[in-house]
C-alpha cells in the first residue's frame, strides 16, 4: 500500500461498534428488574401488576434517559471525520456509567421516594450526563476553526448535553426537597436547551 495513501483508520468506527454494543447490553438489562409476579387461585393479577408500579416507572424512565443518550452519543460521532484519542476515556467513563445503570434504577425503584436511593440515581445520570457533555464537545469540535460560528448542528448537540447537565443537578437538589419528583426536572431539558444555545460556544 502507498505510504501516501494509507488505509482507511477505523478506530472510530470500532468505537462506535463497542458503544452501541455496551448501550444496548445496559437498555436491555434494565428488564431484568422486572420479576412476573406469581398468582395465587383466584386472584386477577392486576392487584401484582399494580405493586410494580415502581419497577416499571425505573424501567421507562432509565430506557428513555438510556436511549436519549445513546441519540447523542450516535449524532455527535456520526459528525467526526476521523478518530480522536481524547474521546477514549470519556467514553469509557460513558459506558461504565451507563453499564451501572440497571443497578442504579433498580436501587431507585426498590425503594421509590426515598432520599438515599433517589439521590444515587440522580448522581449516577449527572455523572453520565458529565461523561456525554464532553464526548460531544470534543467530536463537534473536530476540523473547527477557531474564532468561527459553530454549525448548527454542533451548537445543538453542545447546548443539548449541557442542558442534561443542569436538569441533574437540578435532579440532584431537588432530590434533598421532593425525593419522589426530582427527576421532574428532566422535563426542563427542552427549555435549557434553548437557553443554553444562545450562550457562546465552549471550547473543547
Amino acid at each position: 500500500m502507498d505510504a501516501a495513501h494509507p488505509g482507511p483508520d477505523h478506530r472510530l468506527e470500532r468505537l462506535t461498534f463497542f458503544s452501541d454494543a455496551v448501550i444496548a447490553i445496559a437498555i436491555t438489562l434494565l428488564v431484568i428488574e422486572l420479576h412476573a409476579p406469581h398468582l395465587p387461585p383466584g386472584e386477577t393479577g392486576w392487584h401484582q401488576l399494580a405493586e410494580l408500579g415502581p419497577e416499571f416507572f425505573g424501567f421507562f424512565l432509565s430506557f428513555a434517559v438510556i436511549g436519549r443518550f445513546w441519540v447523542g452519543h450516535h449524532a455527535a460521532l456520526a459528525m467526526m471525520h476521523r478518530y480522536d484519542p481524547r474521546l477514549l476515556v470519556p467514553n469509557l467513563g460513558f459506558l461504565m456509567t451507563t453499564a451501572f445503570m440497571p443497578f442504579a434504577t433498580a436501587f431507585m425503584s426498590v425503594n421509590l421516594g426515598r432520599e438515599v436511593p433517589t439521590l444515587f440515581y440522580n448522581l449516577t445520570l449527572t455523572v453520565l450526563a458529565l461523561f456525554n457533555a464532553r464526548i460531544i464537545f470534543v467530536a463537534t469540535a473536530q476540523d473547527h476553526a477557531e474564532h468561527e460560528p459553530y454549525a448548527v448542528e454542533a451548537r445543538d448537540l453542545r447546548a443539548r448535553a449541557l442542558s442534561v447537565v443542569v436538569a441533574a443537578l437540578l435532579a440532584v437538589a431537588v432530590t434533598f426537597v421532593w425525593p419522589g419528583i426530582s427527576q421532574i426536572t428532566l422535563l426542563a431539558i427542552p427549555l435549557l436547551r434553548m437557553a443554553l444555545a444562545r450562550v457562546p460556544a465552549v471550547k473543547a
